[in-house]
């Protein structure tokens, strides 16, 4: 199953156009399938009493509020069709998270095909509704959660009218970037077992062991943030993979992907040529004459393997020579 790579630019274009232009064109380049930005009214989102998270005071600065920080980083309606027709062009898909009513209604009508609930919403009992009503495929990111939170939400969803196939549950670490220690994958797989639900990984960890790995465990949508330069300001460049680290992880996926295989174990292709060569057959010792009994003391067991199998050496000891044979030549019966 080829995995769903999301390019996660975020609020990673810092409130400039021109930047989240040539986010779409990065994103496109290193082999994503969707570039994500993220649509919201902050007055309707964040109370200006808002605190910062602690990664942000760090990448941010402490003297602004939350509130002053994400108003700098809203997207018009204009900007989004911007980047949607520029992404057509690259040839890539265009996704965005919504964060409120107004925002998500925009989405959807410029084309939304799938939602995303992140993983700040997974409790926002209206805004779950609100976004699920219309029966999209729906990506639930899980950072913050325990499984009790995560029925819960599941629930209002199906019984909002999406299919339990069309949710895919995104494990999710919400620290930025998140410790090794923090990522916990088996839990990703367990999400899936108990939930039986397709699974995925949104990751926020530095690197793309992480993301990799968990393609190896059943990820079917990897989601990872996108920046052109980690040393820009703003709240999530640190996390976040430079255009050509993206385009590595981009290439792993898609190498493990093949590596998965269809499970079935039978002789590849590739290795055919080698069968011969590696195995072993069962050839003389010594010179045997014709009639002489086969014996462990005149056979022996050498490469390569044209010949009897091994696995006949119990059927071969104690029949008589068909012919004779010289040392090292393969036995027949």
């Amino acid at each position: 199953m080829r995995t769903l790579i999301i390019a996660e630019a975020g609020v990673n274009h810092n409130g400039d156009i021109e930047l989240a232009k040539r986010l779409v064109a990065e994103a496109a380049n290193a082999g994503a399938d969707l570039v994500k930005f993220q649509s919201f009214i902050t007055s309707k989102s964040i109370s200006k009493t808002a605190p910062k998270a602690e990664y942000q005071k760090v990448t941010t600065g402490q003297s602004e509020s939350q509130y002053e920080m994400v108003r700098k980083l809203e997207l018009s309606r204009a900007d989004h069709e911007t980047l949607i027709e520029l992404c057509a062009f690259h040839g890539i898909g265009f996704f965005s998270t919504a964060f409120d009513e107004d925002s998500f209604d925009m989405l959807v009508d410029l084309g939304l095909k799938q939602v995303k609930i992140p993983s700040g919403e997974i409790t926002n009992l209206p805004l779950l509704r609100y976004m699920t009503r219309l029966g999209k495929p729906v990506l639930l990111s899980t950072g913050m959660s325990n499984i009790g939170e995560i029925e819960a939400a599941i629930d209002v969803i199906e019984s909002n009218g999406t299919a339990r196939d069309q949710i895919t549950v995104l494990h999710c670490t919400t620290e930025y970037p998140t410790p090794m220690q923090d990522v916990n994958l088996r839990a990703m797989v367990n999400l899936g077992h108990a939930l039986g639900v397709q699974i995925g990984y949104s990751d926020h960890t530095q690197g793309i062991e992480v993301p990799v790995a968990a393609v190896a465990l059943g990820a079917v949508v990897i989601e990872k943030h996108f920046t052109l330069d980690r040393n820009m300001p703003g709240p999530d460049h640190l996390a976040s993979l430079e255009p050509h680290e993206f385009r590595a992880m981009v290439q792993s996926i898609r190498n493990i992907e093949l590596a998965l295989g269809d499970g079935i174990k039978r002789l590849s292709t590739s290795e055919k040529k080698n069968k011969p060569i590696a195995r072993k057959s069962i050839v003389a010792s010594r010179d045997i004459k014709a009639g002489e009994l086969l014996t462990p003391e005149n056979l022996a067991v050498k490469r390569p393997g044209n010949g009897l199998s091994p696995m006949l050496w119990d059927k071969v000891l104690g029949q008589p020579a068909k012919r004779s044979f010289i040392a090292e030549e393969q036995i027949e019966l």
